[in-house]
Formats: structure tokens, sequence, C-alpha cells
């Protein structure tokens, strides 16, 4: 259905596609995946429209029917008040209406070959969605997607992720031959988000979708294009698997690039010693051999192993407070008495006892009650998440406790905020460029500031851009680079791992373990919020209840996994952690033995 062959194209300032290759056959489910920037989201519009692209290669694009496409911004129109079940019929309404239009043109036309020709091109339109079954196919849609009862609801009384569901549907039953989603997901709460995995999982046409999202990945797909560093992996088999065969590559390819720096730097010691032989005695026989080993030096570095899919960018994101670690308390000690010693840890356990936000009788109303007095409190260096189904409030009370505008709501006096929103116009001028939107996070130069972005995963061509052009994923990075110079003690986050790339996504999760001061997080990522988080603040009947982390897990998994999929997950990434701890310490053998381990582990998911 579409072959790409050696296809290369470029930016002006970014080359994004290297002669890569691929094939997408009838049927299958295809993940397209990458960290954020590579280019993903510019291969599906090529797709979509090839005409507009000048590139190198071939691009086929063999689909019968039109190429259904869901954005991961959706729009919808305020003034069309019309129901779910009349907006997904809208298409095969109008080819009925069309096709009773030419029967009655023909009823009293005198030429019918131009006719029948218009009836049959109609038809076949009709029939390729299976037009008569429309109806009933609406509603088992509906059913898969747990919105069964939503048939005669308004769309405008909708909630962000039920709409995006309704999109999927739509495009399902208008497209059913192919079909791309540019992250569904985004902002799905859990239920929704399990609708989307069994909309997908039921489609029997070929699917290609750009996702982040661990869930779905590990659930939906046969198969997996990896796009990294302007080259394109292509695999058939699931997430899980393809995952595996990255790592067991990752510790071949590092073994083999231990040993090539082994020779390389064998080859260097002998090279300097022929220089400086060299330089004492002038013999055209030792210039010789000295020439001979340089230019095998050379050869030997520019052949050394490396590998795209292993040279995998992660953006290093810190996190820092101005409230005092308890890993600086230890630092400072040294000159002072075992009484000093106890003062100092008395006051860092004191320090996250400290109350910094109270909330009492909070109330949301809005075209209907959202949350009705809602009380809570959290102390320093808590790290709580909100959780809950879309459209119950949960932006709405972390925007109030931002602006601290609302008598419901008290915050510690000096206490230093910064806020990651899911509006990225909120917090940048998105018409300006990366470099003027940091002018004011206290760096003395430029280069300081394209330095510092570099850690984040902006090469310098990037920060010369502005900030509308970025992907998604990289306008949440460059916010999280942006709050990680403020020195806040208590961080608001929005949906921070929405379009983040799964390696930023365990980039953040390691920096808001590693975060001193406090954080309140509204998110529907079950592994950040489970990975991360000390208890969760969970929306229930306009409420905020308190429950534990272990009682968040139990609730997620027997909603959404296997019975043991919980304790084999934990296992994969210890085990994954200990293969990357091996890698780090150049012990290949055990590493080796681990990625065995895992192998097993991986058989039983």
């Amino acid at each position: 259905m579409i072959k790409a062959e050696k296809l290369s194209y470029s930016f002006p300032q970014k080359d994004l596609y290297n002669k890569i290759s691929f094939t997408l056959e009838d049927d299958v489910h295809c993940a397209f995946i990458g960290t954020n920037g590579t280019g993903k989201s510019t291969l599906v519009d090529m797709i979509l429209h090839p005409d507009n692209y000048l590139y190198d290669g071939r691009l086929i694009v063999d689909v019968p029917g039109r190429i259904g496409y869901v954005s991961q911004f959706y729009s919808l129109d305020e003034e069309k008040e019309v129901t779910v079940f009349d907006y997904l019929s809208e298409e095969f309404v109008r080819l009925q209406n069309e096709i009773n239009t030419i029967c009655d043109e023909m009823a009293t036309a005198d030429e019918l070959d131009e006719l029948m020709e218009r009836y049959q091109n109609v038809m076949d339109q009709f029939q390729a969605i299976d037009g008569d079954f429309y109806e009933s196919n609406i509603r088992k849609q509906l059913k898969i997607a747990n919105l069964k009862d939503y048939e005669n609801h308004l769309l405008t009384n909708l909630s962000g992720g039920e709409f995006k569901l309704i999109q999927v549907i739509r495009e399902m039953m208008i497209s059913p031959k192919f079909i791309i989603m540019d992250e569904p997901d985004v902002f799905l709460d859990f239920e929704h988000l399990n609708a989307l995995k069994n909309l997908i999982n039921s489609h029997k046409g070929t699917l290609l979708v750009i996702t982040h999202n661990r869930y779905l990945l590990n659930h939906c797909f046969n198969k997996i294009l990896h796009l990294e560093n302007a080259e394109l992996q292509e695999f058939d088999g699931t997430y899980v698997d393809y995952n595996f065969a990255l790592l067991e590559m990752k510790i071949e390819q590092q073994e083999l690039a231990a040993a090539d720096m082994e020779e390389i730097e064998r080859n260097r010691k002998i090279v300097e010693r022929l220089r400086n032989e060299a330089t004492k005695v002038d013999s055209a026989t030792k210039g010789r051999s000295l020439k001979a080993r340089v230019s095998l030096l050379e050869r030997l570095e520019a052949r050394k192993t490396k590998s795209p899919f292993v040279d995998i960018k992660h953006p290093q994101i810190e996190l820092h407070t101005s409230v005092k670690s308890s890993d600086d308390v230890q630092g400072d000690v040294s000159g002072q008495t075992d009484t000093d010693v106890t003062i100092s840890e008395e006051r860092t356990e004191q320090n996250h006892e400290k109350v910094i936000l109270e909330v009492e009788n909070y109330s949301v109303t809005f075209d209907r009650q959202i949350m009705e007095e809602v009380t809570f409190s959290m102390e320093a260096g808590g790290k709580v998440a909100i959780v809950g189904p879309n459209g119950t409030g949960k932006t709405t009370i972390l925007r109030d406790i931002y602006k601290n505008n609302n008598p419901a709501i008290k915050l510690a006096p000096d206490l230093k905020i910064a806020y990651l929103s899911q509006m990225h116009g909120e917090v940048f001028n998105e018409k300006e460029t990366v470099l003027k939107n940091f002018e004011d996070a206290g760096f003395e130069t430029e280069a300081e500031i394209v330095r510092y972005l570099k850690t984040y995963g902006f090469e310098e061509e990037l920060v010369y851009n502005k900030v509308e052009n970025l992907s998604g994923g990289e306008k949440n990075l460059l916010q999280l680079a942006k709050i990680s110079r403020m020195d806040a003690d208590f961080l608001l986050l929005d949906e921070p791992t929405s379009h983040l790339d799964t390696y930023s996504q365990l980039a953040l999760e390691q920096a808001i373990e590693k975060y001193e001061g406090a954080v309140l997080m509204v998110s529907h990522d079950f592994y950040t919020v489970a990975n991360c988080m000390d208890y969760v603040l969970f929306v229930e009947e306009k409420k905020l209840r308190k429950m534990s982390i272990r009682k968040f897990r139990k609730m997620i998994y027997a909603d959404h996994f296997d019975k043991n999929y919980l304790e084999l997950e934990q296992k994969k990434k210890e085990l994954e952690n200990r293969i990357s701890f091996a890698l780090q310490a150049g012990k290949f053998e055990e590493a080796g033995k681990y990625c065995d381990d895992l192998e097993q582990i991986i058989n039983q998911m």
C-alpha cells in the first residue's frame, strides 16, 4: 500500500531522512516511533500530500479510496449542533443522497451512459465503506469504544477525550483501508485510552500510528517503524519484541565498539612512539612507518562501530530547587560536631513536614458543577498526582493554584512556583525564537543558552527556530528546560509527558524522583504516576479522594492488564536496569546473561 525506497529529505538546516526504505502492507497495525523532532509528522504529511515535497528516492502511495487521518490536535465547530450518530453518519448520508439524486435524474434523462457511470462510481464508494450496514456498524463501534449510550449526545457536550474517540471511529468507518493517526492518545484519560486500544485492535484495515504511549505500544501493534538520526529501522513484530532486539543489538554494538576503541588506543600509542622517534632521528624508514600507522589509525576511527539506533539522544532533565537537599546537608558537615549534624538532619525533616498548600472547600462550575467543596493539603517535598476522567476540572484547579487568586487556596509565603501548561502559548511567545524565549532565564551569553539547551536534545539549529515550528514533544521539553532554571520549590505540571518520546518520559520520571521540591501533577500517564508519585488525589463524585500508589496500581492494573502483568513488568524493568549498569561498567558477558533472563520474562508477557 505504501512503499518508500531510498527516500531522502532535508530542511534548510537539518537532514530528516537519509535514504530510508520501508513497506506498509495490507492490514498491518504499525507503530511509528522515534525521539521528538526526528520528522515523524513530516513523513506522515509527505504520505498524505506527496506533491507538496521535493525529495530524493521513491515514495509509492497506492491506497484504494481515501486515506484517513486523525490529527494529534482536534478542533470542533462550536456552531455544529449535531448528535454523535449524525456526525458519524454524515458521509454515508451524503453518498445515499447522491445515489437518490442520480436515480431521480435517470427517470427523466434521455442519455443514461454518463449517469450510469456516476451511479456506479458512487455505489462503489458506498459499498467500499459497508454503507448498507452503516447504522449497525456505528453502534458496534460505539460499543467497542465504551460509548454505546452516546449516540444521541450533542458533539458540543463531549469532553476532549470523548470527541477524540469519535474522530477515530469516524475515520475507521469512512477510510477502512488505510488510516494514519498522529498521537491519538494525547490527553486521553485511562478509560478513553483503553477504549482507543480496543478500537485499534478491532480494526481490520492498515493503521500507521505515531505514538509514545507505552500502554498502546505494548498492546496494539504487529509492526514497528523506528526513525532515529535520519535513518529508519523496520521491524515485523511487537514493540516488546523490538525493544528486546534493540537491547541485544546494543550489547553487541557496545562490545564491538569497546574492542574497536581498544585497538584504536593501541595504535594511538604506536603513533605517538613513532612520532617521538622520528623527531629524534632523521630516518626515511621511520617517516614511512609513521605515515602508514597514521593512515591505519584514521581508517580504524572512520569505521569504528556505531549505530543510529544505539546512539539515541536522551535529554538530561534536571529539576532544581532552592530547597537544600539532604545530599547538600551531608556535603556541608565537615568541621561540624555530631550535635550540629543532628540539628541539620532535623531541620531537613522539618522542612519536608512544612505545609505549603492548603485547599479548603474549593469548587468549580462551568455549565455544570465539576468540583464541589474539595479539601486537601500538601507538604514540602511531596509528590502528588491528580488523576481522573477528562473534563473533571483537574487543569482548572492547577491553574487556580498557580494564579493564587482564589480564597479557597492558601500557599505558603515566599513559595517559588513553576508551572508547565498543556497550552504552550501560556508559557512561551511562540512567534519568537527558542533563543529569544530564554533571554530571561539567567544566562549571560547566547553561547551559554545554546550549550544548556543541547543537554535537553536541542541542536544549535533548533535554537534559532521559532517555537511555533517545534513539535509538541519539543515544546514540552522546552518548558521543562525553562522550569529547571527557576529553582522553584513547587512544580505544577499539567500533563508533562504528553507528546514526549519514551526516552524523555523516563528522563522526566528520574528527574522528578531526584527533585527535592514538591510536585503537583495532572497526568493520565499511569506509568509516570505509579513510578514517581507518593500518592494520588483521585477525582470521584466531584471530590478528590486520597489514594495510595499501591491501591492506584491495583485499580489501574485490574482494569487494563492481565493478572500477572504488573509483576512481570516490574521484573522486566529491574533486568533492563541491571543490563544498563553492566554495559556502563563494560561487563558485556554479564549483560548478556541478564538479557537471557529478560527474554524469559518477555515470553511470559
